[in-house]
């Protein structure tokens, strides 16, 4: 993405509690738990910014005073947004419309880590497929029961059913838990009602999209990748040479 990057800006969604980090995450932002002396936040930031990114718009509601005051000084413009109430993925990117100001972004949650050659990936589908609305970044595993399957036929994505029973999917894609999108998305997310856990989810603009016919495609994980939601991740990431 250097030199010309497509996509120059991106969102991340940091507003949660962070209920499976359990009492860890009491005090400390999920964020903002360290990882190898470094917020988990720190790290995404410096990886966008190496795939190319020089402008952040970070979502934040408990405990934002914490972040936004370790950020207060970081090297590349940061924006912050606080989500009250705290009522959903959904919710918390539509604070992101005045930010991505007509131009697509790239949107990440803020416990995802990987290399930046995966938001490069991601970015890139979204450019070289011009009628895609979405590019959803996906981790191939046996089961994707624990986060969203995801449906596809050459690349495009046909459905995705979140949090399917297990041995239930006969796919092996799963949400890898960020994306590139195109100011249409706002649209959507204009239109979303609470789910059953009375939020408002970024996969029900997904679904919108998706029964309206619009091109969503994938970009499947080839380098390193991990989902840090619980603290056998953190200590395993903690214990580990490197963040990856």
């Amino acid at each position: 993405m250097n030199g010309g990057a497509f996509i120059r800006r991106a969102v991340i969604l940091a507003a949660g509690k962070g209920t499976r980090m359990g009492a860890i995450a009491h005090e400390t932002p999920k964020p903002m738990l360290p990882i190898l002396g470094k917020p988990m936040l720190e790290h995404i930031l410096e990886r966008l910014a190496a795939a190319g990114f020089d402008r952040f718009l970070i979502v934040v509601g408990y405990r934002h005073e914490v972040i936004e005051q370790h950020f207060q000084n970081w090297p590349l413009p940061i924006e912050f947004r606080v989500q009250d109430p705290v009522n959903g993925t959904g919710s918390a990117t539509r604070l992101a419309k005045d930010f991505a100001d007509r131009e697509p972004f790239l949107l990440t949650y803020a416990d995802i880590l990987c290399d930046a050659a995966e938001y490069t990936r991601c970015s890139r589908i979204l450019q070289e497929q011009g009628a895609a609305a979405a590019v959803l970044a996906v981790k191939g595993v046996d089961d994707p029961w624990q986060g969203a399957a995801v449906y596809e036929e050459n690349g495009r994505i046909r459905e995705i059913i979140e949090k399917p029973p297990i041995g239930a999917s006969t796919t092996r894609w799963n949400s890898a838990g960020f994306y590139a999108f195109r100011p249409v998305l706002f649209e959507y997310l204009d239109r979303i009602r609470p789910s059953t856990r009375n939020e408002y989810e970024l996969t029900s603009a997904l679904d919108l999209m998706l029964e309206d016919g619009l091109d969503l495609r994938i970009s499947p994980i080839a380098g390193d990748w991990r989902d840090v939601g619980r603290p056998e991740d953190l200590a395993a990431m903690n214990t580990a040479q490197s963040p990856l």
